[in-house]
């Protein structure tokens, strides 16, 4: 036989089980407030552009095939700026305890479609570092790519650096936190009906019929202990005919 749950009943669960749900997404809340907050790292990102661009000079005029072969070389030249010769040379500048895959990872390099601007993201604990990195970067680069390539296409369109008090990209609390109450909710109501659907007591005689499918023929009212109590104290007695109150 097919169960049906109508929406009365629905509520009447999430009513019954309301403490539970807000205190699962209380507490996700909470955790996650935690974890963001005091125990992980936070994570600073800087950026520096580069213009990948033949220079000009009174005789060059502007010439549509310069530019779009430039525009061909950036792919090449994100590879290169991430590679081994230019990231051990600005491991040995600034000095850093890390090996080159593990700079390499910091850095990503990126460009808009069709344009000849190549973006050096840098992501670092220490946003100091990271705005070193992504300048060093960015002038190797600039220094190594005529002798790589036999070109002098590139110059430093803008350098990395931050300005007053520079805020994390990663974690994100506000984020996490939503995320955590939404998620808490929905464990919550889950658990909610889940408990619901395993409890199999018997609270009234509707469940007899809903369970067992058995007709109900009667129902027993309940009596408080105080009123049998009165009720005896108010017990009639029959005595030669005459009816006395005990």
């Amino acid at each position: 036989m097919e169960e049906t749950i109508s929406l009365k009943e629905i509520f009447t669960v999430l009513k019954k089980r309301l403490a539970l749900i807000l205190l699962i997404t209380l507490l996700a809340t909470a955790t996650s407030g935690v974890v963001s907050y005091f125990l992980l790292t936070p994570i600073y990102q800087t950026s520096t552009q580069i213009l990948v661009n033949q220079k000009a000079d009174a005789e060059n005029a502007f010439d549509y095939n310069q530019v779009r072969t430039n525009v061909e070389l950036i792919n090449t030249y994100s590879v290169i700026i991430k590679s081994p010769k230019i990231l051990d040379e600005v491991r040995e500048d600034l000095n850093l305890d890390l090996s080159t895959s593990e700079l390499n990872e910091k850095i990503a390099v990126s460009n808009a479609q069709n344009s000849q601007v190549v973006s050096i993201d840098v992501k670092d604990a220490d946003p100091a570092l990271a705005v070193k990195i992504a300048n060093t970067t960015a002038e190797v680069f600039e220094k190594e790519i005529s002798s790589i390539m036999n070109v002098d296409n590139v110059s430093v369109l803008s350098e990395a650096n931050f300005e007053g008090t520079p805020s994390p990209v990663n974690p994100k609390p506000v984020l996490n936190m939503a995320i955590a109450l939404v998620v808490g909710l929905m464990v919550g109501v889950g658990l909610a009906f889940l408990l619901e659907y395993l409890d199999n007591t018997i609270k009234d005689e509707n469940d007899i019929d809903k369970l067992l499918g058995l007709p109900i023929l009667g129902t027993i009212a309940v009596i408080e202990d105080k009123e049998v109590g009165s009720s005896k104290g108010h017990t009639k007695k029959s005595v030669r005919g005459e009816t006395v109150e005990s």
